[in-house]
């Protein structure tokens, strides 16, 4: 059996399957969160602050915040 991967959303940590995406560590952490990624009022930065697809396969340890899609080309920017 795969051990499932653990990565942080907003500072929460989930568990998600091995071939999992950001969209899949968020629907976990929270679906609501999830939802306004898929209806682009939401995006997805990674630890630097880098804005990243929301289909972005994860490893072990990935961390990611949600930051406001209208920042997301915007690094540190979370309005």
């Amino acid at each position: 059996m795969t051990e499932p991967l653990r990565v942080f959303v907003n500072g929460k940590g989930v568990s998600v399957a091995p071939g999992s995406t950001v969209l899949d560590a968020i629907h976990a952490a929270d679906p609501a969160a999830a939802d306004a990624v898929r209806a682009g009022t939401r995006a997805v930065a990674d630890s630097r602050g880098i804005a990243v697809p929301a289909d972005t396969p994860l490893s072990g340890g990935y961390v990611m915040r949600l930051i406001s899609a209208r920042g997301a080309g915007a690094a540190g920017s979370d309005e």
